[in-house]
């Protein structure tokens, strides 16, 4: 009887001396203010530009004041500090159950080098401290297999359009979308271009292109980067639309719709920044 051998292989560094990787960054504000200056709002958004490639653990948000204020004042100021940053990591589409730690610690004790230095370090105080924890990474697995025959593999997206009917709703697997934006990301334009290919090649098809996007509470949409609008759904379908139109799709054979968070798949957020078609009707009953 044929059998499967599976080896699981650890590298050292894994398992005795992994330390769990940390990324930092930090957000200042002005005196007696919480709301995120637009610069220091920038630098934020860059920062949570680079999370696309790290499988996040955990995210932790602390704020501070500096020793001015009573001590009441700047626990509820370096609270809402940390809120206003949290507000933002939700508006871009980073999970919410990711982000285990909101907290205002209130003030940072003052300690004096240089009496010169005294605004700057005050200054430096007042900000909010963020701390991203990536998981750790995974035993690599090797399959070796024998003459045991080979399971069937899933139909991929070409395939799937060759042969659709009406009522298929066909996801677009590997087509990834920028965090924040109607874009897909590099690695997915080819991809995109052989989904059009067979498209073409199936004019009888008559489609709905969905778009879906991840991490929003509710039905809400989630916020645009480019048009700062709650329309990011919409819009990742629309740029679907668009690139077929290029590529030389009739517009009369597909529309295009936003989804919001209506559908999550229940996995990686990553897969829920989506577009999807469903498939209206074929040639034969549109005419």
């Amino acid at each position: 009887m044929n059998k499967l051998l599976v080896l699981i292989l650890f590298t050292l560094s894994s398992v005795f001396s992994f330390s769990q990787k940390e990324l930092t960054q930090e957000v200042y504000f002005d005196t007696d203010k919480y709301e995120v200056p637009s610069t220091e709002e920038n630098r934020l958004l860059l920062f949570i530009s680079k999370l696309n490639d790290i499988d996040i653990e955990s995210i932790s948000i602390f704020g501070f004041c500096d020793d001015r204020g009573a001590d009441s004042y700047n626990l509820i100021l370096s609270q809402q500090r940390a809120d206003a940053i949290k507000a933002i990591f939700a508006n871009n589409e980073i999970s919410e159950t990711l982000i285990t730690n909101v907290d205002g610690k209130g003030k940072i004790l003052l300690k004096i080098i240089e009496e010169e230095n005294l605004l700057k370090i005050r200054g430096l105080n007042r900000k909010v401290e963020i701390i991203v924890k990536a998981k750790p990474p995974k035993p690599v697995v090797i399959k070796v297999l024998d003459s045991t025959p080979k399971p069937k593999k899933d139909k991929n997206v070409v395939d799937l359009i060759k042969d659709g009917a009406k009522g298929d709703k066909i996801l677009f697997k590997n087509i990834l979308f920028k965090t924040g934006y109607p874009t897909v990301t590099s690695s997915s334009k080819k991809i995109l271009e052989s989904i059009a290919n067979a498209l073409l090649e199936r004019e009888d098809i008559y489609f709905t292109i969905q778009g879906h996007v991840c991490c929003t509470q509710n039905t809400r949409d989630a916020l645009n980067r480019k048009t700062k609008k709650r329309d990011l759904s919409e819009a990742r379908a629309e740029y679907v639309y668009d690139y077929f139109i290029k590529k030389g799709i009739d517009k009369k054979r597909m529309r295009h719709i936003g989804m919001r968070r209506k559908f999550p798949l229940g996995g990686d957020p990553e897969f829920d920044r989506r577009v999807e078609i469903l498939i209206t009707y074929t040639g034969e009953q549109a005419k």
